[in-house]
């Protein structure tokens, strides 16, 4: 059954329906984790690449060219701080915005207010994209025919993760088109005939921003955005967000990265394993499917380069998933576990102090502010302590700046960007879009690791950078 308490939608129906076998094999140490999923992971992956060269490799086989990278504009939404992109889908093409959900499972879009299109095709049951889509599910739909609604389709429970609800959802395939690159620049515009994603209803879209119609998924799912994409275009299973304040870039594909003036990106980053979650953190999933989301494996923290004293046991995913480092787009700013929370303020207070930083009363969301008067503005941001998340080892970790760390809510007052995750939350660090702007992230599927640059603000350049002016 659909595991319920993160339902929030779905119909009567889809909570009967049959779902795929759970997993249930006894489970290893938090470390083991990508050793055995990842077996199944290549496993399903063939599935998939046997499915694209059936089913979408005819339609390809009419193009000529063939991109080594793919690449799409990123925005960031002033009143809800989502990130946006915008892709074309559709025939005749219609560009969508939906928003950047790095760990959502596939694309899933809003088609009952005004989805038209004459290449739509719903995914019938018992069919291998169903299968592919990890579907629920067969059914019927007394309304249609019509996107979202036709008889003997499979079903999906497709999720808001900004509002941790979800809600039903019908398989299908559409065309869409984005551009290609090399790195520098925008190519040539192709075509993928066949992307399968999820129809939902428009209930679905609250809480996200004006104008969007659903949400793009780049998780570790087999239908996910990057698997679709570098299937359907035989390159690397990898892909790169540069988040910006304002205009960021996501790249489909290897590097190189160039940002303006010039600087590779690809070329300083650091690398540290991705881990898998054996437990779905989605908010409507098969039981046993593990989580889509990319984990990292946070041993410390420290403050100005001095450890901070933390319960080390939340840092590990323990057997019913809790605990353990993600990495989001949907949360605007890093979330720590409450204990996790006080002990990483109270050494970034009192480090602040010790640069006669002048603490002052906290700004919603935020608990942790200070006065503006003596924090110096440099090139990496506020003069401020600070902050190491450290890796696999004390010779790796991913060092936050002023610039990713500090959030100036008036001219008089700057605060940390950092929020309080509460006593028991399913994660205990997840690490917010705030602090990963004008930072490189490489996710590698294949081999389950994590390429991060430090701030591109220390390279004299920012995820704004990328130069979206096709060489024609």
């Amino acid at each position: 059954m659909l595991s319920a308490p993160r339902l929030g939608g779905l119909s009567q129906a889809l909570i009967n329906a049959s779902i795929n076998t759970a997993f249930t094999s006894a489970f290893a140490s938090h470390y083991l984790f990508p050793f055995h999923l990842s077996i199944m992971a290549s496993l399903q992956y063939l599935l998939f690449i046997s499915f694209l060269l059936f089913f979408v490799a005819p339609g390809l086989a009419q193009q000529s060219f063939r991109p080594n990278a793919l690449v799409v504009p990123v925005s960031k939404d002033a009143s809800t701080l989502q990130y946006l992109t915008t892709i074309n889908q559709r025939t005749p093409f219609v560009p969508i915005r939906v928003v950047v959900d790095l760990g959502g499972r596939y694309l899933w879009v809003d088609c009952e207010r005004d989805y038209v299109s004459s290449t739509y095709r719903p995914a019938r049951c018992g069919s291998a994209q169903c299968s592919l889509a990890g579907a629920n599910g067969c059914g019927d739909c007394f309304d249609g025919p019509r996107p979202g609604c036709n008889n003997n389709t499979c079903a999906v429970g497709p999720g808001n993760t900004v509002t941790n609800t979800a809600g039903p959802g019908e398989v299908a395939q559409d065309v869409v088109s984005l551009q290609s690159t090399d790195g520098r620049n925008p190519g040539r515009v192709v075509t993928v005939p066949r992307f399968l994603f999820a129809c939902a209803p428009t209930s679905l879209l609250q809480g996200l921003a004006n104008g969007v119609v659903g949400m793009a998924g780049f998780g570790r799912y087999r239908i996910g955005l990057p698997s679709q994409f570098s299937a359907a275009f035989s390159f690397r299973r990898k892909f790169a967000i540069c988040l910006s304040s304002a205009n960021g870039v996501i790249f489909f594909g290897d590097g190189p990265y160039v940002f303006l003036p010039g600087v590779d990106a690809s070329e300083s980053l650091t690398f540290t394993p991705l881990f898998i979650n054996p437990i779905s953190t989605a908010p409507s999933f098969p039981l046993g499917e593990p989580s889509a989301e990319y984990f990292i494996g946070v041993k410390s923290i420290k403050v100005n380069e001095k450890p901070v004293s933390l319960n080390t046991t939340l840092l590990s995913i323990n057997s019913e998933g809790v605990g353990g480092t993600k990495i989001s787009t949907v949360n605007p700013y890093t979330a720590l576990e409450a204990s996790i929370f006080k002990a990483v303020t109270e050494a970034f207070i009192n480090e602040a102090a010790a640069r006669n930083i002048t603490r002052v009363a906290g700004v919603a969301p935020f608990e942790v502010c200070f006065s503006s008067r003596n924090i110096v503005g440099t090139r990496l941001g506020a003069a401020v302590p600070s902050i190491d998340l450290v890796l696999q080892n004390e010779n790796t970790f991913w060092r936050i700046f002023g610039a990713n760390s500090m959030v100036e809510v008036s001219r008089e007052v700057s605060c940390l960007g950092f929020v309080n995750g509460g006593s028991n939350p399913m994660t205990s660090i997840v690490i917010g879009g705030y602090q990963l702007e004008d930072t490189l992230l490489q996710f590698d599927l294949a081999t389950s690791r994590l390429g991060f640059s430090s701030t591109l603000l220390g390279r004299q350049t920012t995820c704004a950078n990328f130069n979206f002016t096709s060489n024609a």
